[in-house]
């Protein structure tokens, strides 16, 4: 399966600020690319006649301590464009089920995977494992455990795009029971460490592929678990295996995966994100309302 993706963001920079953006594709998804990825960059200034002048910006490219693709560059005064596109080859299968994947004790696990048990700025463990323990302490350790509490955040929060704002916490959530996308992975990554099973926040696309229509584009998030030796998908926001989803970024929460952090004030005055499945000619599969993004 040939997988296209592409987004167009667009900033209104008052004054010239540094901004780090996440929005190349995970190292690991290099065996997988089938054309040149693309990011582009650029200062753009209209004169009283309404021409533009475009200026390329160059950026600094590196891996941050999750080994995600980050690049750099320092923004001027008005309108900034980041723009890209990337072509992948999937297997095209859903994400992968093992019933029988065995919870690991803590003191086997690699040491690694450690940190993803702990507290992050978005994920209270501590405030939270008391909670955890009671609702879900009579679970199978393993993947009967994390499958748990995948549904129980699925089926005890409400999706609601006006209830999102930057601060929210887990903690918050499991109060609220409302949320969008992170805010589900957020409760359950909470809940799965506090039940001593790593999990880790994933950034992405998710295209609505193979599925129905779900509305314009956005990234998408879901999370990972440690069980028996490997990372294993989970989404309590969507709560089914799906295909097509491909990897940007992964860190503790949130914060570590954030797609564009600018040290000053950036406000996005344009957006939008595709993600699509596409044949040998890279043309578009599929009724145009088949071609959408998941949130």
């Amino acid at each position: 399966m040939l997988i296209r993706s592409e987004f167009d963001i667009h900033l209104r920079v008052p004054q010239k600020l540094p901004i780090v953006a996440m929005l190349r594709l995970h190292p690991s998804l290099d065996p997988i690319v089938r054309a040149p990825e693309e990011l582009l960059i650029e200062h753009v200034e209209r004169d009283p006649c309404g021409l533009e002048s475009i200026t390329s910006i160059v950026p600094e490219e590196y891996l941050d301590n999750y080994g995600n693709r980050c690049s750099r560059f320092a923004a001027p005064q008005g309108t900034v464009r980041i723009s890209g596109r990337n072509l992948i080859e999937c297997e095209g299968r859903p994400d992968a089920v093992n019933t029988e994947a065995r919870q690991h004790p803590v003191e086997e696990l690699p040491i690694d995977t450690l940190q993803y048990l702990l507290s992050s700025r978005y994920c209270e463990v501590d405030l939270l494992s008391q909670v955890a323990a009671d609702i879900f302490g009579h679970t199978t350790p393993g993947w009967a455990r994390a499958i748990w509490i995948r549904d129980w955040v699925h089926n005890h929060l409400r999706f609601d795009y006006k209830s999102a704002r930057p601060t929210k916490s887990a903690l918050d959530v499991f109060s609220e029971r409302v949320g969008v996308c992170r805010d589900y992975q957020h409760l359950a990554i909470t809940m799965t460490r506090a039940m001593n099973i790593p999990a880790r926040y994933v950034a992405g696309y998710l295209g609505d592929i193979r599925s129905p229509y779900s509305g314009p584009g956005d990234f998408s998030a879901w999370y990972e678990v440690f069980l028996d030796g490997r990372w294993w998908t989970m989404d309590a926001r969507h709560n089914q295996p799906r295909v097509g989803r491909i990897l940007m970024a992964i860190g503790r929460d949130a914060t570590d995966v954030a797609i564009t952090t600018s040290f000053g004030v950036a406000d996005v005055t344009h957006f939008s994100v595709e993600s699509y499945e596409v044949n040998a000619n890279q043309e578009s599969i599929g009724p145009p309302n088949d071609q959408g993004f998941a949130l």
